[in-house]
Formats: structure tokens, C-alpha cells, sequence
């Protein structure tokens, strides 16, 4: 027996000790010292296993709330001053965590593209709408980030979906929130076909949930979308403040 058959191999002691600074940087409770310390070695560290260990301190909120967002500002800072190397640790982070999303994208915004920034936040989503989820959060970020960023909507992006092709099927996701966040999602850009026919389909669906239904109506306003096709349907699902133009747009009175 040599002496790694004793002591582990190289990496197996890496893995053990950057699962060690992972549960440290983790701990809700506790000196904050601990957590800070475990910061600055997986910093010191470097490698892309580290810095995505590094992402989990985004996950959880400490007990003292002004240590918490100093810690995550300075994880985030690590991030952001190991540049290129840092680029897939955060996209798996964001991939496969469901909290801390905000703060992973600010990272990423940083350190990508405009047009891949986008196209990361568009693969994300299409991913959430294909798959069930307890927890709505991460999608709600992701949607509240698109509609938050109107000046990426004129853009490309690089290495993902379209925002149609992405968003269009978290309208029909089962948590009402989520499907408001997709109509708001779709007033950003460009108007299409597809995003039209998918906000009446569920304006109809929804016709006795007032608040999607109204959400629906804003969005269509947004867009100056149209519901020819449809008049008589919406027409009977209209109340104040929402009238039909005579182009067939939705309004709102005193807007």
C-alpha cells in the first residue's frame, strides 16, 4: 500500500477540502469570520471548481444581513477579477441552482457578452419550461430580468433560443406568477405573431382569473397587439378600464 492508498489521491483531498469551504461559506449562523475566511481561500484558490464552490455563498442568506450582502459582494468581486476562467462555473451554477440566480447574473453580465448574457438567460428559461419545478423562483428572476433589460432586446443571442421559443411556453406554467412574468417578458422587443396568438390563447384559458386576465390586457396594450380573430371572445371578457378600439387593440381608459 503507498502512501496515497493512505492519505487519498491529489484530487480526492481537493474535492474533500473544497466540499468542506462549501458548507463553511454556507452556514446561515455562526461568526461570519468563517464564512469570510472560506471566501478569501476559494479565491486564492483559482481553479473553475473553486470559483464554482465560490458561487454557492449567492445561495443562502446569513443571520446578519449586512455581513450577508458584503460577503456576496465579495464573492461576486472574486468572480469578476478571475475573468475568463470564471465564465463556465457560473453558467453551471446557474444552471443547476435554483436561488442566488440574481447574483450569478450580475457575475455573468460582467464577464460575457451582451448577446451571450442573453442567450444564457434564454437557454435557462427554455430549460424551466420544459421540466417541472417546485419552486417558481428562479423562473421569475430569470423573466423579471428580461423584462428589466429592454436593451437587449434588439439582440441576437449567442448560443441560446429565441425570447419566443423560450418564454412562450411559460404561459401555460401552473403558478400564476410565473405566467404574469412571461406576459410582462413579452412586451420587451419586438412584437410577433406567435407572442400575440400565445397572450390571447391565455387571456381565453384564464378568462376567471382577474389578475392574469388583467396582466394580459397591459401586455396586449404594450405591444399595441391586436385581437382580430378573437373580438367576440375578448369583447365578453372586458371590464373597466379595458375597452376594444376600433382596430380591434386593446385600451386603457385614462392611460
Amino acid at each position: 500500500m503507498g502512501i496515497l492508498d493512505l492519505f487519498g489521491s491529489r484530487e480526492s483531498r481537493e474535492q474533500a477540502s473544497l466540499k468542506k469551504l462549501g458548507q463553511k461559506i454556507t452556514q446561515k449562523w455562526g461568526p461570519a469570520e468563517n464564512r469570510q475566511k472560506a471566501i478569501e481561500q476559494l479565491g486564492e484558490n483559482g481553479t473553475p471548481a473553486a470559483l464554482k464552490v465560490l458561487c454557492l455563498r449567492f445561495t443562502v442568506r446569513a443571520e446578519v444581513g449586512i455581513s450577508d450582502d458584503d460577503e456576496k459582494e465579495q464573492a461576486r468581486s472574486i468572480l469578476v477579477a478571475a475573468g475568463p476562467k470564471a465564465l463556465e462555473p457560473v453558467r453551471e451554477f446557474l444552471d443547476e441552482q435554483e436561488s442566488g440566480v440574481a447574483w450569478g447574473l450580475r457575475v455573468l453580465a460582467s464577464l460575457a457578452p451582451p448577446a451571450e448574457l442573453l442567450g444564457t438567460v434564454l437557454s435557462l428559461l427554455q430549460k424551466l419550461g420544459r421540466e417541472y419545478t417546485r419552486d417558481p423562483e428562479k423562473k421569475m428572476v430569470l423573466l423579471a430580468w428580461l423584462r428589466e433589460h429592454p436593451d437587449m432586446a434588439g439582440l441576437a443571442p449567442v448560443g441560446g433560443p429565441s425570447r419566443d421559443e423560450a418564454v412562450l411556453p411559460l404561459l401555460e406554467d401552473f403558478v400564476d406568477d410565473v405566467r404574469i412574468g412571461a406576459a410582462r417578458a413579452l412586451t420587451v422587443g419586438r412584437q410577433s405573431d406567435a407572442a400575440r396568438d400565445a397572450l390571447i390563447a391565455l387571456l381565453l384559458r384564464d378568462r376567471d382569473n382577474a389578475r392574469v386576465r388583467g396582466e394580459v390586457f397591459q401586455a396586449l396594450v404594450d405591444l399595441g397587439a391586436d385581437v382580430k380573430g378573437h373580438r367576440s371572445e375578448v369583447e365578453a371578457l372586458l371590464v373597466e378600464p379595458w375597452y376594444l378600439d376600433r382596430e380591434g387593440r386593446v385600451k386603457r381608459r385614462g392611460a
